[in-house]
Order: structure tokens, then C-alpha cells, then sequence
């Protein structure tokens, strides 16, 4: 089941069940992969759940919070439209899911949760403090690098929705020749570590670099929020 709102692609995928109430997964996904990510999570025997995966965004642009100039020669201008993606998704396509969700499939809402791979893992975040629809938060991967980021964490309040909040990384992806990617790892644990006095959040580190196994990485996220 699909549709698109505002050039944005948004896929349902769920499984007949006689749960008749259930948790909505919110995923923004860089190139589509939303099929791959929900077939793994079945591998994996994830909580019944439905999956919205969103699809065509752009993504340095509208998974980031504020400006971040590239990291090296060809890499892309990161604008921080964020908040403005984020109001898109409450307003126009969460709407449009409900709808579905209850005219057509007949299923009753729990509650709405969010993730994310790398910048994905970084707007998830971010959204749980710009935002009280969602009740969990899975960062895989995710880009806690962003400069001044770890900072913003501290200094603003989290959502007092929020109950659970995953983190992972891959144990190599802070030996990047980038320098500002290599305090990806030190802050991730750092910022697990301050949500994770406030509500229950886990860190979970992989075998590999960024690239190694991202969608098993973001089922193994997503089943966990769901537990």
C-alpha cells in the first residue's frame, strides 16, 4: 500500500494479525529501502507493528536540524530543513496514515514511534524534542557527530512522551579519515548516556563501518523499541 504526499513516498507494510491494536513505526529511508527493513524484521519475529516507510526526500536537507557545511571535497551542503519536514510529517502525512490505518485496515493505534539510519538516526532524535506524537526512538547508526548536537541533547528538553530510545554504530565508524566523524562513537555513548538517566535506552554496538549490514542494523533497532 503506497501513496505520495507532497513528492514524498510513503509505504505501508503490515501482515494480517488479530491484534487489533497496534504500534506505527515511522521510518524515513534514503533509497526506498523500506521493503528490505520490514522483511527483516520479520526474519528477526518483531512485535506485531505496522511500518510507514517515507522515501524521495532530500535527505542532507531534510534530515538535518540546522546547517552543516560538506565534510570534504564533493560532498553535499547539509541546508537543516528539519523542522520543516518534521511539520510536513505531522500535519500532512500522519493524518493520511491514520486514515488508512483505521478506514482501511481496521486496526486501532497504540502509539506512533520513529527511526532512522545515519542522518535518519539523527531526525529521529531530533524529533523527540520538537514533537509529542511519538512515544519511541530508534537511532541506528545514527549521526550523533552533528556539530553541536550532543550539545543541543543537554541544553533542550526531550519530549516527555518518550519511553525508549535505541542507539547503535558499527564498532569501525569512528576510524573515518574525517576528523569530525571520528567522535561519532564518544558521542553516541555520551548522549545514550544522558537520555538514558531519563528514560530506558540502550547502546548497542555492531561488527563493521557505516556501511556494513544497515538494514539488519535498523530491524534489530526497531525490535527492540518494540519489546
Amino acid at each position: 500500500m503506497n501513496f505520495e504526499i507532497d513528492k514524498k513516498q510513503i509505504e505501508i507494510f503490515y501482515k494480517e494479525t488479530d491484534n487489533k491494536e497496534l504500534p506505527i513505526i515511522i521510518l524515513n529511508t534514503f533509497s526506498g529501502e523500506g521493503n528490505k527493513v520490514w522483511e527483516e524484521c520479520q526474519k528477526l519475529n518483531v512485535n506485531d507493528f505496522i511500518l510507514v516507510a517515507i522515501s524521495k526526500m532530500n535527505w542532507n536537507n531534510d534530515m538535518t536540524p540546522w546547517e552543516c557545511p560538506p565534510l570534504y571535497k564533493g560532498d553535499s551542503y547539509c541546508r537543516g530543513y528539519a523542522d520543516e519536514y518534521l511539520a510536513l510529517i505531522e500535519n500532512k502525512i500522519i493524518p493520511k496514515v491514520q486514515d488508512v490505518i483505521t478506514n482501511e485496515l481496521h486496526k486501532k493505534i497504540k502509539y506512533f514511534g520513529i527511526a532512522g539510519y545515519s542522518l535518519g538516526g539523527l531526525f529521529a532524535v531530533y524529533s523527540a524534542y520538537n514533537t509529542d506524537i511519538f512515544k519511541r526512538v530508534a537511532s541506528a547508526s545514527g549521526s550523533m557527530w552533528y556539530p553541536n548536537f550532543a550539545e543541543y541533547v543537554k541544553e533542550n528538553e526531550i519530549s516527555n512522551n518518550i519511553d525508549k530510545i535505541y542507539f547503535s554504530l558499527g564498532n569501525k565508524e569512528k576510524n573515518s579519515k574525517i576528523e569530525i566523524l571520528q567522535t561519532v562513537e564518544d558521542k553516541t555513548k555520551k548522549i545514550q548516556d544522558y537520555l538514558g538517566k531519563k528514560v530506558n535506552s540502550i547502546y548497542e554496538e555492531n561488527e563493521g563501518n557505516h556501511f556494513q549490514n544497515g538494514v539488519l542494523r535498523m530491524a534489530k533497532g526497531i525490535k527492540w523499541i518494540l519489546k
